[in-house]
């Protein structure tokens, strides 16, 4: 049965650190995907300097004469008046919605009665926390990372009951972003400090891999933010995530192969992806625990030996 045309893709912010030359050709060839929302913006950290608000709201310009719905993501720690100072920038630009990923952000932008995306970062539970939210002028909401299948239909259907309709959207793909801390581990494993960092982390594209004693890809660590180890993959999933009433299924961006995820993606809302099988859509190790209410980094569709 093929899915309702309603499910909506969306392209996360980039959570690495890029080079503005990857940034300017990652955005370029996204205009062309069949993605309908987007998300720009430095979400990881506030030492990430080398693209400013002007160059995101220019990118920005430029994907929404393209057809894209643009949206500009709010860091997601703030740690400093400087952090704040920007973060009033971002919330004060005038042209396109915000993604708050920390209550300061929501607070300004209630306060100055603009609506805006609540980013999973704001661990959004229960009817009662969606309400606050969209009194505040929340007009779309992402469920928590971890939240399984089973326990968002029923948030779903008790927030309809409620009369909260705002979108729903879900992490479908990519690294799954755990945690946030003021240490940088990056620098932490090249034996810097944070403060003088030499902005390590832009050696590392798509993070880098944590293992345990046993090789096992445990995290994927990307300066200040701990992410999965594996990438999640819900592609199977988008036609049963728009029956439940999940408005948006986000794909998180990566360094190589987004263009074919996004492909994949697009054909499995129009009821056209093949039978499920194991083979990643990049080369990289699959997880899809959460959703199915298993441990996260459980791969409930790998081929296992009998």
């Amino acid at each position: 049965m093929s899915p309702p045309e309603t499910l909506s893709l969306s392209l996360g912010p980039v959570l690495f650190y890029w080079t503005r030359e990857r940034y300017a050709d990652f955005y370029c060839e996204a205009a062309d995907w069949p993605v309908e929302i987007v998300y720009l913006g430095e979400s990881v950290c506030s030492r990430r300097r080398d693209m400013k608000l002007d160059d995101w709201l220019g990118i920005g310009r430029e994907l929404a004469e393209s057809g894209k719905q643009v949206v500009l993501a709010s860091q997601t720690l703030i740690e400093s008046e400087a952090d704040l100072r920007d973060l009033r920038k971002l919330c004060d630009n005038g042209e396109f919605v915000v993604e708050a990923n920390d209550q300061s952000a929501v607070q300004r932008l209630a306060a100055a009665g603009v609506p805006f995306v609540a980013g999973a970062a704001l661990n959004l539970y229960n009817p009662a926390a969606i309400g606050v939210m969209a009194r505040a002028g929340m007009q779309r909401w992402h469920a928590p990372v971890e939240m399984s299948r089973s326990d968002l239909a029923r948030l779903l259907a008790d927030c309809r009951a409620e009369g909260l309709e705002q979108p729903c959207e879900v992490f479908a793909y990519g690294h799954l972003p755990l945690a946030w801390s003021s240490r940088c581990f990056t620098a932490r494993r090249h034996q810097k400090p944070k403060d003088r960092c030499q902005f390590v982390c832009q050696k590392y594209p798509e993070g880098l891999a944590l293992r345990s004693q046993e090789s096992e890809e445990v995290f994927t660590l990307n300066g200040i933010q701990t992410l999965s180890g594996a990438c999640q993959d819900l592609r199977h999933e988008v036609g049963d995530m728009a029956e439940m009433g999940v408005g948006v299924a986000r794909l998180s961006p990566r360094a190589e192969g987004m263009a074919e995820v996004v492909a994949a993606f697009d054909a499995a809302r129009r009821g056209e992806l093949p039978a499920a099988d194991p083979l990643a859509l990049v080369e990289a190790e699959i997880c899809d625990g959460y959703w199915h209410g298993r441990p996260g980094m459980d791969n409930t569709r790998a081929v296992r030996p009998s």
